[in-house]
């Protein structure tokens, strides 16, 4: 076992730095599958090592996708790697083979997860949700099932549930996007209006929204230009009105 510093250190360099330059880049398999088993910021880190085994060296991880599916917790939206992590789940997502309850579970936990999230993580995964509907259309039951649920409580969804097969995600509607349309911040609600819409076939490009910072969206903010806001009466000319200006031209003081 390994410091947790010096398995983070390990890990970030792993995937770039060491893999290319193994003769035989299988013989990390074991450890690579055990960090992705620990949790935590460290399965995250693994998860890029875990790709290049996978997608180059056909690595097999039968639970890869339920593991990934217990890694969305509430700090995923808040951690330092997050734009690391949702780069590789919209890859491992991009296959049109995938099953519809396991993009549906994800779609669902993304959603539920999002109602206390930031405003710049949401800029992030609203479109993400969005680009997997489009990928996969049988998973739009969630959007137009009329009749959803009357409160959280009814909502088929089964957050606690590990397993994706088990969560009944397909049974469900996305009332959490529906009630982002109402969030406080303008961008937030206006990105998750869309999906009151026809989605269009190309998928929206999210890499310039995964390091998305609040410091960035405060300054994008403040630098825009002052409009005149339109009002609902019509502004006086003068401290008593037009009529009180004649009468005052005709009584002043010169």
């Amino acid at each position: 076992q390994l410091p947790t510093g010096l398995y983070k250190k390990v890990l970030v360099i792993l995937h770039d730095s060491v893999l290319p330059y193994m003769n035989e880049p299988t013989l990390m398999m074991d450890f690579l599958t055990v960090a992705y088993g620990i949790g935590g910021a460290i399965s995250l880190l693994a998860l890029n090592g875990l790709f290049i085994l996978i997608h180059q060296h056909n690595l097999e991880y039968p639970d890869f996708y339920k593991k990934l599916y217990s890694l969305l917790d509430p700090s995923i939206y808040h951690v330092k790697y997050r734009a690391r992590f949702f780069h590789l789940t919209d890859l491992f997502l991009s296959s049109s083979h995938l099953p519809a309850y396991l993009v549906a579970a994800f779609i669902k936990r993304l959603a539920r997860l999002a109602l206390s999230a930031p405003p710049q993580a949401l800029l992030m995964v609203i479109p993400f949700i969005c680009n997997l509907f489009r990928r996969h259309p049988t998973c739009r039951v969630l959007l137009h099932r009329p009749g959803g649920p009357a409160d959280m409580s009814e909502d088929p969804y089964i957050m606690e549930e590990e397993e994706p097969s088990k969560s009944r995600a397909l049974e469900s509607s996305l009332w959490e996007i529906q009630s982002l349309q109402n969030h406080y911040h303008p961008d937030v609600a206006k990105a998750a209006a869309v999906l009151n819409q026809s989605l269009s076939e190309v998928e929206d490009d999210i890499s310039g929204l995964l390091e998305l910072s609040a410091y960035e969206l405060f300054d994008k903010e403040v630098k825009k230009k002052a409009v005149d806001v339109p009002l609902e009466f019509e502004q006086v000319r003068g401290l008593f009105g037009k009529k009180n200006d004649i009468f005052a031209e005709h009584f002043s003081l010169d």
